[in-house]
């Protein structure tokens, strides 16, 4: 029997006992290790694929919020950000609709928590309340009424807390997850206080390794050494590389989390075997000597992650990943089907060779969409290496779906690009305009992010984006030009209407609700019925000849001198992630001066605020007067006007049965007086013939599921204006 050797002994230990340990390998003697093949991104994505199709052809028979699935659906998410295909997304919104966005029955238990890591994934990029609903009213109430006490594991009711390493794969990433879909920093605090908690009590500072619980301080393995499983420790690995993932960058407790993943990393890399993969027992190896592929593969991630985000050393590790990924794949039968998965237990035991898991197959696609990356940047030449973006939040409050733009310059390459996140490996939707290249992120306050630029043509595919903006001009209904994001609609109002019989129209705008977060302007014109809610929403919005939701006009000495409907228009860009146009007015009287107008309008994914530019021309030289209004109802209304940051809220009566619309402008730095014209209440600022006036025009809905009140819409347009006021910061970095 070997005897039991202290932590900072052991690199020397399995130096010199190595070669009397059956498949003990070391990482002081790389060259016992054979080199693996750098894997191509195609071949790795290739091989996600088949594995991740023989799995859904195979469904597991486990509950379908049961934490062995919850694994699987966090691999089909890692894969779903880089295939080419959106089956694999579209098969984890079907899970979640089937689950009704419930996680499992045991309200503190974090395996049943672990579902949420994909409830919250799929949220950030579809944005449906539906999607997160359950999983933020279940940890309100965890965070209202926490279980605390001893994290023993034979107490009573242990498992409310993180007694046992593998929560801290099942709980954390789903926590610091909601922080990120929501902004709401208490769920982060609770997961950074919760895990260090656990931590001190199962983490062994001289082996860097984590006891699986309480019950294993004492106990040994058959050579005398502690019983650290690999599985265990992999769920801690790939735990940390999630949390991290979502933990920003100037977090107090970041450089604590880094140092935790760099010892573990270091100690596990060492305890990789010849052939690349790691036994189930990590300091007693030759006792469970079978091949095992769901620790591997989480140890495989995790370092993969690590060597993609630069805190592991490439030239130390990525052989490691490399030889590691080689073994997995060769686990995997040709018909996608992945062996060698130790069944579910508390520690290492024997197992069939044929064996397989939906873990397991969770655990593979994590790994593989890092192995992804780094096979991406060990296939680029010096010429087509990613760029580094660096965008930082200056403000000191959250930012969700931003829209970063990228100026390319005049002179760059029209071949397409590819964005992806650094710290999270996924590919973002792109659209490109002109020399500028557009993607959106979500950001903390104060955060800065990474995201790399990559040639389009380096990837073996990019899946089609989610188009969530359109604009179109509509001759099938006198001449209308409307516009929407996945948020809300709009539409203005062309020259064959004021042809219909008793029509009283201008160039006010109307406002389309919308309660679901798809396109329906094409489906609601086609319908030709759109004034009665079927459940995506409805237009119940009047706007006759006053501004409606954010109109303009010329306003001298406290007389309105509004234009008629529009004369012509122009698209010049329509999704996915924005849509522009214009909108020609032709010249009208204003107070004695002939005036035109253009107006460029731009709605971007995931905004209720469209940007308009308008460009005034006149007969008369000197500044122009220009209102930007709201329509007022009769009834019980809520408008405020911010004078000093130049944006006006109104939250509009209850319209029984259709609930409140709301409605904002903002008009930064240009708005100088508040105003009332008739039933429409006004923010007057000056433009300049020829010279840009920008404003912003929002609307909401009680029904949407984004704003339950007058308080909430009105906090929204503060932190749109907040947005307007501190634009991101981007640094393009060769």
């Amino acid at each position: 029997m070997i005897p039991t050797i202290p932590f900072k002994y052991a690199t020397l230990a399995l130096l010199l006992l190595g070669p009397l340990l059956p498949g003990c390998a070391t990482h002081t003697r790389p060259a016992a290790q054979a080199e693996a093949q750098a894997p191509t991104p195609a071949a790795v994505l290739a091989t996600m694929e088949r594995v991740a199709d023989w799995q859904l052809a195979h469904p597991s028979t486990h509950e379908t919020t049961h934490w062995t699935q919850g694994v699987g659906d966090a691999g089909f998410m890692a894969l779903a950000n880089l295939s080419g295909t959106r089956k694999y997304r579209d098969a984890m919104v079907a899970m979640g609709e089937r689950n009704g966005w419930q996680l499992g029955a045991r309200a503190y238990h974090a395996d049943d928590h672990v579902v949420g890591q994909t409830y919250a994934d799929l949220y950030l990029q579809l944005r449906d309340p539906a999607m997160l609903a359950p999983l933020r009213a279940r940890f309100d109430a965890i965070l209202a009424a926490p279980h605390d006490g001893t994290l023993e594991f034979t107490a009573p009711g242990n498992q409310d807390r993180w007694s046992w390493c593998d929560a801290l794969f099942m709980g954390p990433p789903a926590w610091v997850r909601l922080t990120a879909a929501t902004g709401d920093a208490r769920y982060l605090d609770h997961a950074v206080t919760a895990w260090w908690r656990t931590s001190d009590y199962l983490y062994d500072r001289d082996e860097h390794l984590y006891y699986r619980d309480s019950n294993y301080f004492a106990r040994r393995e058959a050579n005398g050494r502690k019983v650290f499983w690999a599985r265990g420790n992999g769920w801690v690995m790939a735990g940390l590389a999630r949390t991290l993932q979502y933990l920003p960058a100037h977090h107090p407790a970041r450089a604590r989390f880094e140092q935790q993943f760099r010892e573990m990393a270091t100690t596990v890399l060492a305890l990789q075997q010849a052939d690349g993969l790691w036994r189930a027992s990590l300091l007693d190896p030759a006792s469970f000597p079978a091949r095992e592929t769901s620790g591997t593969a989480l140890f495989a991630y995790a370092l993969a992650w690590g060597v993609n985000q630069g805190l592991l050393d490439r030239a130390a590790f990525a052989p490691g990943v490399r030889r590691a990924w080689a073994a997995l794949v060769a686990s995997v039968q040709p018909d996608g089907k992945l062996t060698h998965v130790q069944p579910i237990g508390q520690a290492p035991t024997g197992f069939a060779q044929d064996a397989t898991e939906v873990y397991g197959v969770g655990a593979f696609l994590l790994a593989g969409s890092e192995v992804f990356r780094m096979a991406l940047q060990d296939g680029t030449t010096a010429r087509a290496a990613p760029r580094t973006v660096r965008v930082t939040n200056p403000g000191d409050f959250y930012r969700a779906d931003e829209t970063v733009e990228l100026a390319l310059g005049p002179n760059a390459s029209q071949a397409p690009l590819a964005v992806m996140e650094a710290d999270t490996s996924r590919l973002l939707p792109t659209q490109r305009i002109g020399d500028t290249l557009l993607f959106q992120a979500t950001f903390a306050p104060g955060e800065q992010r990474r995201f790399l630029l990559l040639p389009a043509n380096a990837l073996p595919a990019l899946a089609p984006p989610d188009v969530k903006v359109h604009a179109r001009y509509v001759p099938e209904r006198y001449d209308d030009f409307a516009w929407e994001s996945d948020r809300i609609a709009h539409r203005t109002y062309g020259p064959a209407i004021l042809h219909v019989p008793n029509e009283r129209v201008g160039s006010g705008v109307d406002v389309w609700l919308k309660r679901v977060r798809r396109p329906v302007v094409d489906t609601w014109y086609k319908r030709g019925e759109y004034h009665s809610d079927h459940g995506e929403g409805l237009d119940n919005y009047s706007v006759g000849t006053g501004r409606g939701c954010g109109g303009t006009e010329v306003f001298s000495d406290g007389k309105a001198y509004p234009s008629s409907v529009y004369a012509g228009w122009k698209v010049i860009a329509d999704g996915p992630l924005r849509a522009v146009f214009e909108l020609r007015y032709d010249a009208w009287n204003a107070a004695g001066r002939q005036v035109a107008e253009t107006k460029r309008i731009s709605i971007d994914a995931g905004s209720n605020f469209s940007r308009v530019e308008s460009r005034y021309t006149s007969d008369q030289t000197g500044a122009l007067p220009i209102a930007v209004g709201i329509a007022q109802r009769k009834g019980d209304g809520h408008l405020v006007r911010d004078t000093s940051a130049s944006w006006m809220s109104y939250w509009e009566p209850e319209s029984a049965p259709n609930g409140h619309t709301a409605c904002a402008v903002i008009v930064p730095g240009q708005a100088t007086r508040a105003a009332t014209d008739g039933g429409d209440a006004l923010l007057v600022g000056s433009a300049q013939p020829g010279q840009p006036f920008v404003h912003w025009l929002g609307a909401g809905w009680s029904k949407s599921g984004d704003f339950a009140d007058a308080r909430a819409w009105e906090t929204h347009v503060r932190n749109v204006a907040q947005r307007l006021a501190m634009p991101l910061r981007v640094t393009d970095q060769e």
